[in-house]
Order: structure tokens, then C-alpha cells, then sequence
């Protein structure tokens, strides 16, 4: 099963401990009418803990879909639940959230109205561009796709490079000399796994691992990367 996540920086300063007593036993509800039917939709974060200098949780929220049967258009609640982890690196917190992109934008900006009422509390994580290409280059053991950005040939705005050891060929030099690296899929030294990330800290894991696997992966290998 793929995973993916996102990891953000949480901008304001707090306790860990603070923190963790907030999202505990964090519970709101509100009531959606479809066709005269009430259906109870409910947001909360489950499973809270604290070790060390990490916090664990789930983030869960009932979300409303519309299925069509016969002629008939269904509203059917479905829950999503997506684990988390605070961790305090170098003296900031970064937050993980085990969901794609868009949706871990979106609850990292209701974790922020959790945590500090506001949203833009808790905002995107950057790696640079100096500091992904030597993540690249000291950890692939065979690199699979490499998209670039910035790139100063005119009317080209991204270079990519499909294929197996890309790393090692003439034409990523090249395009090195044009761009930035922007995503890299590679298998990754030391762990055997096929990973892609991005210079914004989206993580995907492509190999077959447990979520716990995921979050000690990008804590340990992803979290360094930002500045």
C-alpha cells in the first residue's frame, strides 16, 4: 500500500505537553439535513500520546458523500482517519500528517485552529534546494524519476528524467546546470525502500511498510532537511 504524508512547521511557541492536552479528547459534531434526513458529522482527534519529545495522534473526521443508486443520489457518511506526530527538532516542532497533499493541508489548518485558534499557525515545510540535491545524491542507491524546477531555458518552466539510474548519466548534469531538483523518486540507502519526496515535504513511500515505519522514516530522514 502507498503512503504518503506532508510535514509542516508549527510557528507559535508551545509546550509539547500543552499541546498534547489540547488535542486530547478534542470532539465537535454539527448536523447536515439531506432531503430531509439529519446525518450527525463528527471531527475529533483520537488516540493521543506523548513520549519524549513526540506526540502521537489520529485526526479523524466524518465527511459527507453523495452515491448514486438507481436514479437516486445517497448521502453516505464516511469517516477518514489520518495519524500524525508532533516532534520537537533543533528547537522547533514539525508536524507529519499521513494523508496526500491537499487533504494534509487541510487538517493541518484545523489542527491550527485546535492548537491556536487561528490557521497560519502551523504552515508548509521548505527543504532547499542545495540541501535536497545533496539528500539525493548521498542516499539513492537507484534513482527512478527526478522532476526539476527553475529553470532558466526559456519557454521550458520543468525538466524531468524518467528511467533507472538516472543519477549517473550525463543528462542529469546537464539538467542540474538549468534547474533545481523539485521530486525525486529513489530507492533509499540503508532502508531498501522506494521513496519519493518533494522540496515542499511530501513524502510518498511506494514499498510495503507500517504506518509507524512512515512517520520513524521522515522523522529521521526528512525532518533534518529543514531549515
Amino acid at each position: 500500500m502507498v503512503l504518503a504524508g506532508k510535514v509542516f512547521i508549527v510557528k507559535e511557541e508551545v509546550d509539547l505537553g500543552t499541546l498534547a492536552a489540547k488535542l486530547k479528547g478534542f470532539r465537535s459534531e454539527e448536523e447536515v439535513e439531506v432531503g430531509g434526513r439529519k446525518i450527525p458529522l463528527v471531527t475529533e482527534v483520537v488516540e493521543v500520546s506523548m513520549e519524549g519529545e513526540e506526540v502521537r495522534g489520529t485526526f479523524s473526521q466524518d465527511q459527507l458523500l453523495e452515491v448514486f443508486h438507481r436514479g437516486t443520489v445517497v448521502p453516505l457518511p464516511k469517516t477518514i482517519e489520518a495519524p500524525f506526530l508532533f516532534a520537537r527538532d533543533r528547537g522547533r516542532i514539525l508536524l507529519i500528517v499521513l494523508e496526500k497533499k491537499l487533504r494534509a493541508n487541510n487538517i493541518a489548518n484545523q489542527l491550527s485552529k485546535i492548537l491556536f485558534i487561528a490557521t497560519g499557525r502551523i504552515v508548509e515545510a521548505h527543504i532547499p534546494p542545495d540541501v535536497f540535491r545533496k539528500f539525493h545524491e548521498e542516499n539513492f542507491e537507484d534513482t527512478k524519476v527526478i522532476f526539476f524546477d527553475n529553470v532558466d531555458i526559456p519557454n521550458v518552466t520543468k525538466l524531468s528524467l524518467y528511467g533507472s539510474g538516472l543519477a549517473d548519466t550525463s543528462l542529469y548534469a546537464d539538467y542540474l546546470g538549468h534547474g533545481d531538483i523539485w521530486y525525486t523518486v529513489i530507492k533509499a540507502k540503508r532502508y531498501g525502500l522506494i521513496v519519493g519526496v518533494t522540496r515542499s515535504a511530501v513524502v510518498t513511500l511506494f514499498s510495503r511498510v507500517e504506518r509507524k515505519d512512515f512517520l520513524e522514516y521522515v522523522r529521521r530522514e526528512v525532518f533534518p532537511l529543514i531549515p
